[in-house]
């Protein structure tokens, strides 16, 4: 792991000013290199990015299954804990990869997948963030739907995706600013919600289930918990790619963990306190939040509303720079603007069927982003030379494919197959492991393992023959879209 350094002293009060001064500005850029004098930001941004995205409404409603599974509170606290810990540090371990290549996370990924090769992990990234931007549209229209009675569902889905393409709009920095303001508005609602459940401990206290299977429940909420964090680790480096270059590597990776741990973890827990007291067979999160508050039920449905909001802004903007990564040309205000209007379509067309969907969704999305993460963490943190010379070299340079990386990752998804237990499909190992599903650690392992077995580590296959990575120049794309396709 190489050194860096972070700025201090003017040069940190200049680049705060830029930041704040550029948030009522459209982001002009797309998926092209940051250039140096255009850097800007803190590592601490980073916290307060993954904070305010997390501090959230699918984060409350994933606290509902420990309790709809009947897992006894030693289980839930180890679930909760350990897959949101094991979630967060994929988040952070990609989060230093802006920094270093000052382009958004899929963009990278052509530097280790090749040219075209990378429009695979970015095509399963497309989905996942327009999927989620689905989600939680749904559960925030709930929310806004119980502060405004009578209010359509089509209606409050499309106050909320107005909004959260405002924001995705207008893009970085104002994304950022927005997670700043909610980690403060959106911590204070949710600690007024929190003590006033705390202060119900009798209650909490005597909860107390257990199910045959319990240890299988337990599995699907680690799964659950660990898919819902990681599903952010494709997205990580879209936010951290404006810091300066030599930002501390450690500094970014532990504030984007602390984030998003401390985020997820406290509003699963809030969410498995609300279906306790809600009592069993609690189907609407959002109702039953409404109903635990007492007094405070309003604030609460407020927070759930703008934490949904929160985490959209990050989805809509992410899925804009995931159809710029497939080659889909255009500008990326106009691609985020065609992501929230499909998003709104399958959101009320969804919204009927949400309890049903949730948790299948949210299993399925882990299987491509282990065998993903274990390829890019290995290329990235083992890969011999400094990844800021390498990423400066021409993306239309290299090649269409790079086969090890592209080998490793398919190969690591079908290694999964065997261990899934998922809402489709039961491997045959799962099934003797009595319904247990360890696909996403097998897979997160089996394409590191592969990776670096191909030798991929090794050696420079993506850089054009005879032309030194550390003199090529960024190539930049004033339209911010299609680079090197």
């Amino acid at each position: 792991m190489s050194t860096h350094h972070r700025i201090s002293g003017p040069n940190e009060a200049l680049a705060d000013a830029r930041q704040h001064g550029q948030i009522l500005a459209v982001e002009s850029r797309g998926i092209e290199p940051v250039a140096s004098n255009e850097r800007h930001g803190r590592p601490f941004d980073q916290l307060t990015l993954w904070f305010g995205s997390n501090i959230t409404i699918g984060d409350f409603a994933l606290g509902v299954l420990p309790v709809t599974l009947g897992l006894s509170w030693p289980l839930v606290l180890a679930s909760v804990l350990i897959g949101n810990l094991l979630g967060a540090l994929a988040v952070a371990v990609c989060s230093p990869m802006g920094p270093a290549g000052g382009l958004p996370q899929l963009i990278l990924g052509r530097f280790t997948f090749g040219r075209l090769g990378s429009r695979l992990p970015a095509a399963f990234n497309y989905l996942s963030t327009l999927g989620w931007f689905a989600v939680n549209t749904i559960l925030a229209a709930e929310g806004l739907r119980i502060l405004v009675p009578g209010l359509p569902t089509w209606a409050a889905a499309a106050v909320l995706v107005l909004v959260q393409a405002v924001l995705a709009v207008y893009g970085h920095d104002l994304i950022h600013g927005f997670e700043r303001a909610m980690t403060v508005v959106l911590g204070v609602l949710f600690l007024i919600v929190t003590i006033h459940a705390v202060t119900r401990g009798g209650a909490l206290g005597s909860y107390h289930v257990v199910h045959h299977g319990e240890w299988t429940a337990f599995a699907v909420v680690l799964s659950a918990a660990f898919s819902y964090v990681a599903s952010w680790a494709p997205y990580a480096s879209d936010y951290s790619r404006y810091l300066p270059e030599r930002t501390r590597r450690s500094r970014v990776l532990g504030s984007a963990f602390v984030g998003s741990f401390v985020a997820s973890v406290w509003m699963e827990l809030l969410g498995v306190a609300v279906a306790v007291l809600a009592g069993t067979g609690t189907s609407d999160p959002v109702a039953a939040l409404h109903r635990v508050a007492g007094g405070f039920g309003d604030v609460a449905v407020l927070a759930i509303v703008l934490g949904g909001v929160a985490a959209n802004a990050l989805n809509a903007y992410s899925n804009a720079l995931s159809a710029a990564a497939l080659g889909v040309s255009g500008r990326r205000a106009l691609l985020t603007a065609a992501t929230c209007l499909l998003g709104f379509v399958i959101a009320v067309a969804g919204s009927g069927n949400f309890e049903g969907n949730y948790e299948d969704f949210l299993l399925m999305l882990g299987y491509w982003i282990t065998p993903w993460l274990g390829v890019v963490v290995v290329d990235f943190y083992l890969r011999r030379g400094d990844p800021r010379k390498r990423f400066s070299a021409p993306t239309q340079a290299l090649s269409p494919f790079a086969w090890p990386a592209l080998a490793a990752f398919v190969l690591g998804v079908l290694i999964e197959l065997p261990f899934i237990d998922g809402p489709f499909y039961e491997g045959p190992i799962a099934k003797a492991l009595g319904n247990v599903d360890t696909s996403y650690y097998v897979g997160f392992l089996a394409a590191a393992i592969i990776y670096v077995l191909a030798g991929h580590v090794l050696r420079t296959r993506l850089e054009p023959a005879g032309q030194p990575v550390a003199t090529a120049p960024p190539v930049l794309d004033p339209e911010g879209a299609n680079l090197g396709a």
